[in-house]
């Protein structure tokens, strides 16, 4: 990533511990800060920015390489992390510091931005007229240490707040997407099926990607999103591909399984709620000490080489 290439992009979607997970992940994301903008208060506390009297809006500045994540993918996904039909906060957050807002700063971001919402609002989407404000940016303040980071610093808080205050629920009711059962068994293998759509587990060292050595992604075999990378596999002697990590945690929701008489924690994928394996705590120390153990036949392989014709360019920087 070369300084020329390097931009900044500014959103307030509410409660910033919620904004900066989704983007953080991304390839070409090279910076995810959480503070305050908007208003004309030096230096806010985080205290005075809850008062709701200084103007300032919490937010998320993100520094990104646009040639490898476009403003226009990060306007799309910022879309899907609020409501925008909302005027007065975000969920259970409420007053000015909470609304939403897109900073722009530069003509070509106000074009695009203005051209999103609208799209959005013509697309229907929504009952209720789209209420985030498009405007120029002002001085973005960082905020104190403990706000920085927050979904990694106190991962199981930050998962019960974006829960408790009604987000989590709001994007996956308005943003997942529900297969269709007939559609998929025309398209699924009845091993890609049974594992996906009924919880399956594949046979050991039976399956087709447990010792696979080309580099490439591994996308959900029922809607593409982008799960895991070779760059991450390992061989854990188990028969199935193991990861000592995903490519974004956004993409996987984790549950209590105490089927079979065991209690493990199962991995489904966001976007189409596909069953994919489970996770344990027995991988490499020094990555994590995690384990994601993914059946193969809930993933399709996209080789290194064919990442551009897949539309996953974006992803061979993981790969230089």
């Amino acid at each position: 990533m070369t300084d020329q290439a390097i931009e900044k992009a500014i959103f307030a979607g509410g409660c910033f511990w919620c904004m900066v997970e989704p983007f953080d992940q991304q390839p070409g994301i090279k910076q995810v800060i959480s503070g305050y903008t908007g208003g004309d208060k030096p230096n806010p506390t985080y205290e005075e920015v809850c008062t709701n009297t200084t103007g300032h809006r919490e937010a998320v500045e993100i520094t990104f390489d646009p040639t490898v994540f476009p403003y226009e993918k990060l306007l799309s996904l910022f879309w899907k992390q609020i409501d925008p039909t909302d005027a007065g906060g975000q969920f259970h957050d409420r007053g000015e510091s909470y609304k939403t807002a897109i900073f722009y700063t530069n003509d070509r971001q106000k074009k695009l931005a203005e051209a999103s919402k609208q799209e959005l609002e013509e697309s229907g989407k929504f009952n209720q007229s789209i209420a985030t404000d498009v405007l120029p940016a002002k001085t973005f303040y960082p905020a104190e240490e403990k706000h920085q980071d927050y979904y990694k610093k106190q991962r199981f808080h930050y998962k019960m707040y974006k829960k408790g205050s009604g987000r989590e629920d709001f994007i996956k009711r308005n943003w997942s997407k529900t297969p269709n059962k007939a559609e998929l068994k025309e398209k699924l293998t009845p091993i890609q099926y049974h594992v996906t759509q009924e919880n399956g587990t594949e046979r050991p060292f039976d399956n087709e990607y447990w010792n696979n050595n080309q580099q490439g992604i591994y996308v959900d075999i029922v809607s593409g999103e982008p799960l895991f990378s070779t760059t991450n596999q390992y061989d854990a002697g188990c028969g199935w591909p193991s990861f000592t990590k995903p490519l974004n945690r956004n993409a996987l929701n984790e549950k209590m399984d105490t089927s079979h008489g065991m209690r493990r924690i199962e991995v489904r994928s966001d976007e189409a709620n596909s069953h994919l394996g489970h996770i344990f705590d027995d991988g490499p120390i020094d990555q994590g000490g995690m384990r994601y153990c993914i059946n193969s036949a809930a993933l399709r392989f996209i080789p290194k080489d064919e990442l551009e014709e897949n539309g996953l360019e974006a992803y061979r920087t993981i790969f230089e």
